[in-house]
């Protein structure tokens, strides 16, 4: 009895009807079509239903929010988004299943309008472990039944055909079926779309040799060694992370897999795929690691940066400000006045002791970069062979002794100010390098070839005659022109005398707290001692010179030691030790002093501060100071 033209076409539907049925029905991942208006599922394929521990008819009568309530503002967020963009992914959800376990989710969301009605379709995984929801036994139960069970469920499927079709369509990840011989059988359109196939195209052939042929490296992937054909085989689940596919244009991209076998009857039919694009998710986590990278470089870098600031912090300087009132000095604060805002390299001149790093400071502090670190290099202390690592860095096991990375010193002070302290003393072979960091602003670590960028403001400072060991060849002409766009002399304390009083009585009151010695006086005899005295080593002598008389003090009196060999030629025969008719004044009659002082220029100079014959210029300080002195000693005109 031959069959008619419309039962074969009949029956031809029906297979076709079956194949969606099964995709759907036995897709690895949890599937659900949820009314976000009605706050209701409307359908859900066995894996959804495994996966919340519910049966369908159970999750069909309860609301979402019961599932997924304690993050209600976080469902509501979700939800939103996807409707606005027409879909959406987040890893933030959970739910709790019927026997109260919490599941982490994972979920791709896109839009179905279907008979007028905006639906979500849900496409969920557990994040923890991503069951993969169909066992085998569970599967050969469902499957089994006989040929009436069959039909039944297959006309219960050809009710709602079109409206699963649609839902299947509606996914965002590739769905796809394979026979035994690992042939197609269906493709829906996401999976087809990220493969660049037509959905008929693909029906018949083998996927392998479609999308899975090679790997990453375009080496061949040989068939027997495929997971998706291995479920077909053996039938268990099988997965592939961060495997490739390829597209129909010969370019690939990264994917997340499993193939899940189909059984019925007690043997293997085929096997339904589900894949997902993960480059945007390898992306992000590529930016996450930089970025941790990066954290852990800023980190090694503050760490180092801290480690120097103590260091900083435990060195003693000479003093916190400038000291003195002497021409010399308020020369030197007018060219930092000028030069300060700006970013140009300084070169400091001047003899060891003279205040050379203070006034270093000074520039940085009137700079953009105050907020920054200043970071000082002593070029004298570091050995010839470590030069390179201490300016700019290593990595581990860049040399014997390289056990971890190392930030340089022109890293720390990025941003900020670079004290290169004795400049001159920097080898040769180095200067090059010193020299394209101060031009380009680039650089690499020892034993790196990564390139860095840094933005870095120079003062150095030599007690050498650059300019003479430039012509001697033993220092780079273009590196000096380099570093003395603006040049400053520190002068040497013999050349400002009328400050001695002054920096004597700071380090006295700084060093006497210290010691806790606050009650030694300077006598006026201890005064003109000091200001005979040549200083050959300036102001870092003066210092050491009141420390040792604190020490070996006793009583008020202090016991100046200084060496006759070294005294100026007008330096008379006073004793070192003051006598007892040397007149001592007090804080209080020196201050006294003062405001008499202050009192006759005012009233010499008719009670005008500035200009010519005023009170700042008989007194030979800036009209700045003169009005400061005035408000802290409550004087007024």
């Amino acid at each position: 009895m031959s069959t008619s033209e419309p039962d074969y076409l009949a029956g031809w539907a029906d297979m076709t009807y079956a194949s969606r049925h099964m995709v759907f029905e036995h897709c690895s991942e949890a599937i659900v079509q949820f009314d976000p208006v009605a706050n209701r599922f409307v359908d859900m394929n066995i894996a959804a239903s495994k996966l919340f521990g519910y049966a369908r008819h159970e999750l069909l009568n309860m609301t979402v929010t019961r599932l997924l309530g304690h993050q209600l503002p976080e469902l509501i967020v979700f939800t939103q988004a996807v409707l606005e963009a027409g879909k959406g992914w987040s890893d933030e959800l959970s739910c709790t299943r019927k026997d109260g376990e919490r599941v982490m989710l994972e979920i791709s969301a896109t839009t179905l309008r279907l008979k007028g009605v905006l639906y979500l379709i849900l496409v969920l995984r557990e994040r923890s472990e991503q069951r993969y929801l169909l066992d085998q036994a569970q599967t050969e139960r469902t499957m089994r039944g006989g040929l009436l069970e069959w039909r039944n469920i297959l006309n219960l499927f050809q009710e709602t055909e079109r409206d699963n079709h649609l839902l299947l369509s509606a996914v965002g990840d590739g769905i796809y079926s394979i026979d035994s011989e690992g042939l197609a059988t269906y493709v829906n359109p996401a999976a087809a779309r990220m493969l660049g196939w037509e959905t008929d195209e693909m029906i018949g052939k083998n996927i392998h040799r479609i999308h899975h042929h090679s790997h990453a490296d375009g080496s061949h992937y040989p068939v027997e060694d495929c997971p998706i054909y291995k479920a077909v085989h053996d039938g268990l689940v099988h997965e592939g992370r961060q495997e490739v596919f390829w597209r129909r244009d010969g370019s690939m991209f990264p994917v997340e897999f499993t193939s899940t076998p189909v059984i019925s009857d007690g043997r293997i039919v085929g096997s339904v795929v589900v894949f997902r694009d993960i480059t945007e998710r390898m992306s992000t986590q590529q930016r996450l690691h930089d970025a941790l990278e990066e954290l852990k470089d800023l980190k090694q870098r503050l760490e180092q940066q801290n480690e120097y600031l103590q260091e900083e912090i435990s060195i003693e300087h000479s003093y916190r400000e400038i000291v003195g009132q002497s021409e010399p000095i308020l020369k030197i604060v007018r060219q930092i006045d000028v030069v300060g805002p700006t970013d140009a390299s300084v070169l400091i001149h001047g003899e060891s002791g003279t205040g050379k790093e203070l006034i270093a400071r000074a520039i940085h502090q009137a700079s953009r970069r105050a907020k920054h670190p200043l970071i000082r290099v002593n070029c004298a202390a570091i050995p010839a062979d470590l030069f390179e690592s201490e300016f700019f860095g290593h990595v581990r096991g860049a040399f014997t002794g390289a056990l971890r990375d190392r930030v340089g010193r022109f890293e720390l002070a990025d941003g900020g100010t670079l004290f290169l302290d004795e400049v001159g003393e920097i080898p040769l072979e180095l200067q090059s390098k010193l020299l394209r960091v101060l031009q380009e602003g680039q650089f690499e670590r020892v034993g790196e070839e990564r390139t860095r960028r840094v933005d870095v403001r120079i003062i150095a400072a030599t007690n050498r005659d650059l300019r003479a060991e430039v012509e001697a060849k033993r220092f780079r002409e273009d590196l000096y022109f380099r570093l003395n766009v603006f040049p400053l002399q520190s002068p040497p304390l013999r050349e400002r005398r009328e400050d001695i009083p002054q920096l004597a009585t700071h380090f006295l009151e700084q060093i006497g707290q210290r010691l806790n010695r606050p009650d030694k006086r300077l006598s006026l005899a201890d005064i003109e001692h000091l200001q005979k005295y040549s200083w050959p080593g300036n102001i870092r002598e003066l210092q050491n010179v009141i420390e040792r008389a604190l020490i070996t003090s006793t009583g008020k009196e202090l016991r100046l030691d200084l060496p006759r060999s070294k005294t100026s030629p007008q330096q008379s025969d006073t004793p070192t030790t003051p006598s007892k008719e040397s007149e001592i004044l007090t804080e209080q009659q020196l201050r006294e002093l003062e405001v008499n002082n202050l009192r006759a220029a005012l009233t010499a100079a008719d009670g005008r501060l500035f200009g010519p014959g005023g009170a700042a210029e008989l007194l030979g300080i800036k009209p700045t100071t003169l009005a400061s002195r005035m408000k802290k000693l409550n004087l007024s005109r």
